[in-house]
């Protein structure tokens, strides 16, 4: 990155405010610390509120709606796309520079999550960050993370892979801080043995996060396939780190260790997965994809699931992640937040 343009974000961001990855099966079906430590969460927003934790919206939650007839493509010529022109595959009828407005106007939620795919080429764009920022402002909307994509694994085993990865990420922390967010959701895999891909997680995890807590921004990995998704494997890596400023984001529904033709082999249990990341929660994200004639989700068993993270000490946000296509987006995200809601009651 050009070290003005870098300067350049974190002055103005000073001055105004002291591609999930996008997994190749759901587009073709479907198309470290405790949360005490490193930058606060808000939590103190929704002081007054019922529930323990406030609730916030998942950009990824509309990427049918975002993406459009793009999503139709094969998933080689998507990337390409992508990779050429961001923009070009932002073909549907909702444009992700209006998330904020969207998030408070249809669906009264006052906290979002990015997605960087939906800005990929913006990071360093000036005109659209601060538009970006003024829209979430005025809209009373605060900015909490941006999940980070394409930008290299942190567990890579290939030293050099692996830097590259962690100076990819470094325009996305200083994007995540211009914005107000606490952290960036990061990934942490890499091809090799278990052993060997958690060393590699452990060092390019620990540099990156050195440049996090620099600018006091998490760096947070989810459970996000493969050894990812094993909540031992992934707790014990954020632990070897040991840094405050990086911790977790578990995701109620992303616990496929080994996947296959017909779907997911290979499943951890997601209760104990959530269990075991929560010590180092800074986010939550409420994965949904069905729901039964009583508005419960199908897959997860949401008052248990927010009972473990009651029984953590967490009281940040809790992101609405919806992924099905049996419903519109609008009513799978409405019923997410109103399962949210009277499961967090309940606990």
């Amino acid at each position: 990155m050009d070290n003005s343009r870098r300067k350049n974000l974190k002055k103005i961001g000073t001055g105004l405010l002291a591609v999930p990855t996008f997994s190749t099966s759901a587009f073709l079906l479907d198309s470290c610390s405790s949360p005490s430590k490193g930058k606060e969460m808000g939590s103190e927003d929704n002081a007054s509120a019922p529930l323990f934790f406030g609730i916030s919206l998942a950009q990824w939650s509309l990427h049918r709606s975002f993406f459009g007839k793009s999503r139709e493509l094969g998933w080689a010529k998507f990337q390409e796309m992508i990779t050429k022109d961001a923009d070009s595959v932002l073909q549907g009828e909702l444009k992700p520079i209006n998330f904020a407005e969207i998030t408070r106007q249809t669906y009264g939620i006052d906290a979002v999550e990015y997605v960087n795919q939906f800005f990929k080429d913006k990071s360093e764009n000036m005109d659209y960050m601060s538009d970006l920022k003024g829209r979430a402002d005025g809209e009373g909307v605060k900015s909490q993370l941006i999940m980070v994509d394409g930008e290299g694994n942190l567990g890579d085993t290939d030293e050099s892979k692996r830097m590259m990865a962690v100076e990819n990420h470094y325009k996305w922390v200083d994007a995540a801080k211009y914005l107000g967010c606490h952290s960036i959701r990061v990934n942490a895999g890499g091809q090799g043995s278990s052993q060997e891909v958690a060393d590699a997680a452990i060092q390019g995890l620990g540099k990156l996060s050195e440049y996090g807590a620099s600018n006091e921004i998490n760096i947070i990995v989810e459970n996000h396939g493969s050894y990812s998704s094993d909540g031992k494997w992934l707790s014990n890596v954020i632990g070897s780190v040991n840094n405050e400023y990086c911790g977790t984001l578990p995701d109620f529904g992303n616990f496929c260790v080994e996947g296959g033709e017909s779907g997911c082999e290979v499943e951890y249990d997601r209760y104990v997965g959530t269990r075991e990341l929560m010590p180092y929660a800074k986010g939550v994200s409420a994965k949904s994809h069905e729901f039964d004639v009583d508005g419960n989700e199908v897959n997860t068993d949401y008052v248990k699931m927010l009972k473990i993270v009651k029984g953590a000490g967490y009281s940040g946000y809790v992101g609405i992640e919806y992924e099905g296509g049996g419903l519109s987006e609008e009513e799978g995200i409405k019923m997410t937040k109103s399962l949210l809601e009277k499961a967090g009651k309940a606990v």
